[in-house]
């Protein structure tokens, strides 16, 4: 979806510009611009400290750091997305942000105060029920904006909390609107005294194994600063959360101004540009179709409402 983007801001290139150009010319072209853009990004491994103070990752083998800058370059001018604030991205080693099958996990602070440890108390399949009815409630808002409906399928990996690490992860399996292929979205959460520090992954169901597989080196690597970690909570100074565990898994807080909106935006852009582009893209690259929608000019994507 991510390499969809950049071939439509291609595809978009007045057609004089590219009425000589081969098809094979126009994959080297692109390969190039891919190449080019990758080519801008400066990664970092070992120690790293984050920004805000919040805390450190020591960068698991098999990984490499973005910092912030340039992961807001990443999330919106390489992957389209509205917003793309965020406190860096943790990488594959052998794979960018415009390779075949990239994935990341792009890492955030919540200050949303102490999350109270009631995990023991929730029923995960009658909370995935909630959140269905919830997805499906906020599927009248983006139709209203001209969007797909999302659906939630299910769990792709059922929410587990680690108690001795405070440490709660779990992946959903997503469906936008009439797409063939559905996407998992692997979410970590680091509890900590003040707030939550949040990785969230996003990628094909079949990358299921490989990003699971990562998990606990990831929840090792990251560490809050002394002083904000979960033990250090002083309940006569500090603030509680208005949500438990339940609350980070359904999303109540996260859903408004976390990295799971952005990621809804940037699916739910992808999916609109390819339902009115596609033959666009494939007249680029000199396929036969005799698809004709409309076209009127390039995408002009509108921001999404948040969920």
């Amino acid at each position: 979806m991510k390499k969809l983007l950049l071939l439509l801001s291609l595809a978009w290139v007045p057609v004089a510009g590219f009425a000589a150009v081969t098809p094979t010319d126009s994959i080297a072209r692109y390969k190039a611009v891919v190449d080019s853009m990758q080519a801008t990004l400066h990664y970092a491994t070992g120690r790293v400290t984050l920004p805000e103070g919040v805390g450190a990752i020591t960068v698991p083998t098999g990984f490499r750091y973005l910092d912030a800058a340039q992961s807001t370059q990443v999330l919106t001018k390489f992957w389209g997305n509205p917003n793309g604030e965020s406190l860096g991205m943790l990488f594959p080693a052998n794979k960018g942000p415009l390779d075949e099958g990239s994935w990341a996990f792009v890492v955030e602070y919540e200050q949303m105060g102490y999350v109270k440890d009631d995990a023991e108390d929730i029923d995960y399949d009658d909370l995935l029920k909630d959140m269905q009815a919830d997805t499906e409630e906020t599927n009248t808002e983006r139709a209203e904006a001209g969007y797909e409906p999302v659906t939630l399928v299910g769990w792709a990996a059922k929410p587990y909390y680690d108690k001795s690490l405070n440490v709660l992860h779990w992946a959903k399996v997503l469906k936008f609107g009439e797409a063939t292929e559905n996407t998992l979205n692997y979410n970590v959460r680091l509890l900590g005294r003040k707030g939550v520090l949040n990785l969230n992954a996003v990628g094909s169901m079949g990358q299921l194994a490989e990003v699971r597989g990562t998990i606990p080196a990831v929840i090792k690597s990251v560490t809050f600063t002394k002083g904000l970690q979960y033990a250090d909570f002083n309940p006569e100074l500090d603030e509680v959360a208005a949500y438990g565990i339940g609350g980070l898994v359904a999303g109540k807080v996260l859903a408004k101004i976390g990295f799971f909106a952005i990621i809804l935006k940037f699916w739910k852009i992808g999916i609109a540009l390819l339902a009115t582009a596609w033959t666009a893209i494939r007249r680029f690259f000199g396929a036969k179709t005799t698809e004709e929608p409309a076209l009127a000019g390039g995408p002009t994507p509108e921001q999404e409402p948040e969920a």
